[in-house]
C-alpha cells in the first residue's frame, strides 16, 4: 500500500442555487470539511447502484436494512425463510425490536448483484414489511474461510 496521496482530478459544476444551498446545509449537518467529501460520497453510492443494474453477474457486499411490523411471528418466520432461500448471500443478520411493534432488522450480503436484487424484491413482498433499503459496495468481504479435501490441501490445489 501506497503512502502517496490519490491523485485528484478538479471538477466545476453549476447547480440550481436552492439546490446548492441544500448541499452546504447537509455539508454542515453531517459536519463534513468539504462539498468535495459529500459529492464523493454521493457519487461512489451512485455508481455502486450503476454497477448493480449494468452488470448483474457483478459481486457486491453490501447491507439490505429492513422495517417491518412485527404483531406476529409470521413475517418473522416468512423473512428468515426468505434468507434461508439465499443462504450464499446472507452472511449475517442483527434484529432488534422497536416501539409500536415494529422490528429493525439488517441484514449482511454478498454475491451477485441479480441475486441481491431478487433478495430483496423477495423481502418486499413480505406482507409486513415496511420499508427496505439495499446499500452496497464493489468491495467485498475476504473468504471467510477456505474448504479443504482429504488430502488437507485446498480443494482444487493440485496435490
Amino acid at each position: 500500500m501506497s503512502s502517496e496521496p490519490a491523485s485528484l482530478a478538479r471538477l466545476s459544476m453549476s447547480l440550481p442555487a436552492d439546490l446548492f444551498r441544500q448541499l452546504d446545509m447537509m455539508v454542515e449537518e453531517r459536519g463534513l470539511p468539504s462539498r468535495s467529501q459529500l459529492i464523493a460520497e454521493l457519487i461512489r453510492h451512485a455508481l455502486a447502484e450503476h454497477e448493480a443494474f449494468i452488470r448483474p453477474d457483478e459481486m457486491l457486499a453490501g447491507t439490505i436494512t429492513l422495517v417491518y411490523r412485527a404483531d406476529s411471528g409470521r413475517v418473522r418466520h416468512q423473512l428468515a425463510e426468505m434468507q434461508a432461500d439465499y443462504l450464499k448471500e446472507v452472511i449475517s443478520a442483527q434484529h432488534v425490536f422497536l416501539e409500536e411493534d415494529q422490528s429493525l432488522e439488517v441484514l449482511l450480503v454478498q454475491g451477485p448483484a441479480v441475486r441481491l436484487k431478487e433478495l430483496c424484491d423477495a423481502l418486499r413482498r413480505v406482507r409486513g414489511v415496511q420499508q427496505l433499503q439495499l446499500v452496497t459496495t464493489t468491495a467485498l468481504l475476504p473468504p471467510l474461510h477456505e474448504q479443504e479435501g482429504a488430502s488437507g490441501k485446498p480443494i482444487g490445489a493440485s496435490a
